[in-house]
């Protein structure tokens, strides 16, 4: 028997690592990937996912936007960082017109809103380009999720810092804050 035919079934298999910091949600999500042919780990927190891309980069990753109080944002530049190669999806229950373009620019192949199967995942790693065909909505945005996204883009400009935000929007800190905490309009 050849070194090549000793190969484990997880060394043929692409590494993925999912990084989000509900526990069962990930757990789902790796058996789901696992069934389709990956090695899954996963990570809860920045830390951890970058400890684990540090000792074996991932082929490809599944990134939560919000991890607690931290933004999955900075964990795909610094996995592109390790390894352009990387294809990185990012999941999100705040989803934000805003929030979509800053992880493609960081390097995100895709950007999808929660709820999502793997399915739509696998989907999401295949594609490599752009879609001409996409529809464009009939319906334009309500006023609420233009608001929403308006506020989502000056928080992200200044770096999430709500005092500055909240100044900018001439918004007292604790409106905002309300404002934050609710989730989008539905378009």
């Amino acid at each position: 028997m050849t070194a090549e035919q000793s190969l484990t079934e997880t060394d043929e298999q692409p590494s993925l690592l999912i990084v989000d910091d509900d526990n069962v949600f990930c757990d789902v999500l790796a058996k789901a990937m696992t069934k389709r042919g990956f090695s899954a780990t996963c990570a809860h927190d920045i830390e951890q996912a970058l400890t684990l891309a540090e000792a074996s980069t991932p082929e490809y990753a599944i990134i939560d936007l919000k991890l607690s109080s931290e933004s999955g944002l900075v964990l795909v530049e610094r996995l592109k960082v390790l390894d352009p190669g990387t294809r990185i999806v990012m999941l999100t229950g705040y989803a934000s017109i805003a929030t979509a373009v800053e992880a493609i620019k960081l390097g995100a192949t895709h950007y999808l809103a929660k709820p999502v199967d793997a399915d739509e995942i696998m989907a999401a790693f295949e594609r490599t380009s752009g879609d001409t065909d996409t529809p464009i909505s009939a319906n334009p945005l309500s006023v609420g999720r233009l608001e929403w996204e308006y506020i989502h883009r000056i928080l992200a400009e200044n770096d999430n810092n709500i005092s500055v935000t909240a100044r900018i929007l001439n918004m007292h800190r604790r409106t905002l804050q309300r404002k934050l905490a609710k989730k989008p309009h539905r378009e």
